[in-house]
């Protein structure tokens, strides 16, 4: 059936004479080849790739690590322990992938790359924090805590503001 009506297309096209019919037509076919973004644009761009990332990471640490840490759900014999653990587990390897995202993404900010030079050891330190808070080390939530606390606070800086945005379930399970 396709065959037939691709063929039916050229041929009305070819039969209009002078080639304008099949030159509308290989207009609409043909991709226009993007062009370059400014450097502005780019900059713009790295900015707000920044912003939904450290958005997400600190929307998933405080949902996830903070407030069960602060309500003492981490703790031995506290009910909903293991299901807390377990979400925060995820959620703080949710939140290194989108930390290593969101550095990366500052690297087109010469003032977002700046403040955030000093944070990037703490983000590649993040590595351990999942294993370390489905043990129940405490510390690890506050690690975390105070991790985005200071990406948020160096964001803030260099203008840029950083909301916490709480991910899906699909985006947690991607990482």
């Amino acid at each position: 059936m396709a065959l037939v009506l691709c063929s039916a297309l050229f041929a009305g096209a070819t039969a209009c004479g002078h080639g304008s019919a099949a030159q509308r037509a290989a207009a609409y076919i043909a991709v226009p080849t993007p062009t370059p973004t400014t450097p502005a644009e780019r900059l713009k761009f790295a900015r707000a790739r920044f912003a939904a990332n450290a958005g997400l990471a600190a929307g998933a640490v405080h949902e996830w690590i903070v407030k069960p840490w602060k309500a003492g759900t981490f703790k031995k014999g506290a009910k909903g322990r293991r299901t807390a653990l377990a979400k925060a587990g995820l959620a703080g390897t949710f939140a290194r992938n989108r930390l290593v995202a969101a550095a990366r993404n500052a690297q087109g900010d010469p003032a977002l790359a700046r403040g955030l030079a000093p944070l990037a050891p703490g983000i590649d330190g993040l590595g351990d924090l999942p294993s370390r808070l489905s043990k129940g080390d405490e510390s690890a939530a506050a690690s975390y805590a105070d991790l985005v606390d200071k990406v948020k606070a160096a964001a803030r800086k260099a203008g840029v503001p950083v909301r916490n945005q709480l991910p899906s379930a699909a985006q947690l399970a991607r990482g």
